[in-house]
């Protein structure tokens, strides 16, 4: 698939999402390049249809995009729920289960996606796998005595490396942390006996394993077409 085929197949998942949003929903919105093309649609329909809808943003990057488009987007403290949270996944499995976070938004994904009545994921085709495991494990941790984290990790067998910029800066989260990717050498059988250990490390915030939160999964296909799982 090159990247015209992955844009096209986005777009097709995403206007699928777009259809599902009614007058008056409040709505999460994820963060990632499908989630963004969500966020654009979603724009022109409210635009277009005159949408009076409200938006929780996951990420500073998700709430410009939606604030530019006309979205209202307000602060998750005041509601206390939501209708629908749209997001994209890394890697989601036959199980629904899912690795999020290459974007960095891991936490305020989950807490919004555990905020909804329904996290709908949208994804493109490549993103299927049989099992989890493939695509680094997002772990976000504070900054105080992130070494000391790291080093918990690393005994326990868990390896990877400080996420960076591309001009070489650490990365960091909207909520100030680190992000520390774990590679696994093979597929990940019991991804939530795994999400345990490392989320009892102290100075751990969360882990970018989504087990059992996804509802609906609208695959998007290089051909324009989707799926819905």
């Amino acid at each position: 698939m090159n990247n015209k085929q992955k844009d096209l197949a986005k777009q097709a998942a995403a206007q699928y999402a777009v259809s599902l949003i009614q007058n008056g929903m409040t709505i999460g919105l994820g963060t990632g390049t499908t989630t963004a093309y969500f966020i654009n649609l979603l724009s022109e329909k409210c635009q277009s249809e005159s949408l009076n809808i409200k938006a929780i943003a996951t990420s500073k990057a998700s709430q410009l995009l939606a604030e530019k488009g006309g979205i209202k987007v307000i602060d998750p403290q005041d509601t206390q729920y939501i209708d629908i949270d749209i997001d994209g996944a890394d890697e989601i499995d036959d199980n629904k289960n899912m690795i999020k976070g290459g974007g960095g938004a891991l936490v305020r994904e989950k807490i919004v996606a555990c905020m909804s009545r329904e996290m709908i994921v949208i994804v493109d085709e490549k993103k299927l796998v049989s099992r989890i495991g493939a695509f680094p494990l997002p772990v976000e941790v504070i900054q105080f005595g992130y070494t000391a984290t790291i080093q918990h990790l690393n005994q326990r067998g868990f390896h990877g490396k400080l996420r960076t910029k591309t001009n070489g800066e650490r990365f960091i989260t909207d909520n100030g942390n680190y992000i520390y990717d774990i590679y696994f050498k093979n597929a990940i059988d019991h991804p939530v006996e795994v999400e345990k250990t490392i989320k009892g490390i102290p100075g751990v915030v969360d882990t970018g394993f989504f087990i059992g939160i996804a509802g609906r999964v609208i695959i998007g296909y290089q051909n324009g077409t989707v799926q819905i799982r």
